[in-house]
């Protein structure tokens, strides 16, 4: 298949898919990383069990979900828990695997903003949907993913506000506030993949996606943008993995 037969967000949202493995616990944000899970599980996972914020555990939706309370989830969910206890119980000591972000800015160590742009946090140029969950999963789950497309709108020096912590400004920090999760060990693109340097804790560019370059990403990237020596390039989407995409993004159009 050559790069016209997919958009670059359906490599990126297959890419993402190919993060998550067969058998594990994935703590799902709604939009593009529900997509993904969902994706994965369709495809090469179906074991992936996904728990959602609203308190659904092992949902297993036949489309995808419009928010974190559609009754979708719950319908097909292995169980019903209050949010206290997703958090409580689930998220918090560290029973979960993964988790599946997005963000409206990152930076060079994987902090997130998802709260506002610009001006300050009482009177900002644009106010976003807010944390959520998502300072949680950030701080407790075994590993983050993150998913976002990649501009220098969105990949900043600096964020905004930090919403949730990746490695602060440095992997020493995430000890030090007490984090006990692993972090933002993966960020995918609509360019290609990052991953979190173990001694430093900056996101470097390891694959790009079929016919995306060096220079792209970089012209993309609000900080200078690191690039692993043995930097490699993602295999394109099959035609079984664009097929399932489709058909799960099709069910949107069809929710009444």
């Amino acid at each position: 298949m050559s790069a016209a037969d997919w958009s670059a967000d359906e490599m990126m949202t297959v890419a993402a898919a190919r993060q998550l493995r067969d058998g594990t616990v994935c703590f799902v944000g709604i939009g593009l990383p529900s997509t993904a899970a969902n994706l994965a599980r369709v495809t090469h996972a179906p074991g992936l069990v996904l728990v959602y914020e609203s308190g659904c555990l092992g949902a297993k939706p036949d489309r995808l979900p419009l928010s974190i309370g559609d009754g979708i989830l719950a319908d097909t969910a292995d169980a019903v828990v209050s949010v206290p206890e997703v958090f409580n119980y689930w998220l918090q000591p560290g029973r979960i695997d993964v988790g599946f972000l997005g963000a409206a800015q990152l930076d060079r160590h994987g902090n997130i903003n998802t709260t506002v742009i610009g001006g300050s946090y009482a009177d900002p140029a644009v106010r976003l949907p807010g944390a959520g969950g998502a300072p949680e999963i950030a701080a407790s789950c075994g590993e983050v993913v993150v998913i976002v497309r990649q501009s220098r709108r969105t990949f900043t020096e600096r964020v905004d506000f930090v919403t949730s912590v990746g490695y602060g400004a440095g992997p020493r920090d995430r000890a030090r506030l007490g984090l006990r999760g692993g972090g933002p060990r993966t960020v995918i693109t609509d360019l290609g993949v990052l991953e979190a340097d173990p001694a430093t804790g900056e996101l470097t560019l390891t694959r790009l996606h079929p016919g995306v370059t060096v220079e792209q990403a970089r012209a993309a990237t609000g900080w200078p943008l690191a690039v692993a020596d043995g930097l490699t390039t993602n295999e394109p989407p099959t035609p079984d993995e664009l097929a399932a995409l489709r058909a799960l993004q099709a069910t949107l159009k069809a929710t009444p």
